[in-house]
């Protein structure tokens, strides 16, 4: 059986508390009982072996054991994004998180079509994911925002790539080649019918943006968003030596 690994937060050592939907989790969708080992972990106190101490109705203790590893730097990468449709967000945010996305920021554009988003389940679905890919952290959710006002927050040491789906950018991978290794940098993908002409104008024209293009065809918006994300941190790894995300076969 697989490690099973939970993600917890605060310091880890010593008793902690389980609340029950976790404990419920541990006791009758895995079936472990008292006395199985466990992991827990966080980006502050990297990943601990635990044991199930008990289980009770109020949820579950375990107690914290050695140090597995230590809190790690990761990729400062954030995805923007425009909303899509419930199904295939969730598969953004858990795709984004098993490639290392520090922060996850839906902003709503001209065509956006979805118009709410569930920023409590979008952080349900990253924290399984960062549990069964082994990274130590969780991407931060954003909330939601009006594109116009992220761009107006925007700190401009950040560079800000977006994926200009009219075929006005280089190559994505030149492009990230070509960006400063000391600056933190974010992926922006628009909504399912393209920008509009003036949020491009717009985008274009801020010093902290660069165009980059994703080749001939034309992709789905979750597509572009895990697409460009890959490159991004591929180019990044290999410019810096930080480690990228590995290949482990699982259902």
């Amino acid at each position: 059986m697989e490690r099973v690994r939970l993600y917890v937060t605060g310091p880890l050592a010593g008793a902690l508390a389980l609340e029950p939907a976790r404990a419920h989790y541990l006791r009758n969708v895995l079936r472990l009982k008292p006395g199985a080992r466990i992991a827990v972990f966080n980006a502050e106190a990297g990943e601990h072996a635990a044991r199930i101490a008990s289980f009770g109705k109020a949820g579950a203790v375990v107690e914290v054991e050695e140090q597995l590893r230590g809190p790690a730097v990761e990729p400062d990468l954030w995805l923007v994004f425009a909303p899509i449709k419930r199904a295939r967000i969730d598969w953004v945010v858990e795709k984004a998180t098993e490639l290392g996305a520090s922060r996850l920021v839906p902003v709503y554009t001209r065509h956006t079509m979805v118009t709410r988003v569930n920023t409590d389940r979008l952080l349900a679905t990253a924290i399984e994911a960062a549990e069964q890919c082994e990274r130590l952290s969780v991407p931060e959710i954003a909330a939601p925002a009006a594109l116009e006002d992220a761009l107006a927050g925007w700190d401009p040491g950040r560079v800000l790539l977006i994926c200009d789906e009219t075929g006005g950018g280089a190559p994505i991978a030149k492009v990230a080649a070509a960006l400063p290794v000391d600056r933190p940098q974010a992926v922006l993908i628009g909504p399912e019918g393209g920008f509009a002409p003036a949020e491009l104008d717009r985008l274009r024209s801020l010093p902290f943006v660069t165009a980059a293009g994703l080749g001939p065809r034309v992709l789905r918006a979750d597509t572009a968003a895990l697409a460009a994300l890959a490159v991004v941190q591929a180019v990044m790894q290999e410019r810096t030596g930080a480690p990228g995300p590995r290949f482990v076969s699982r259902s």
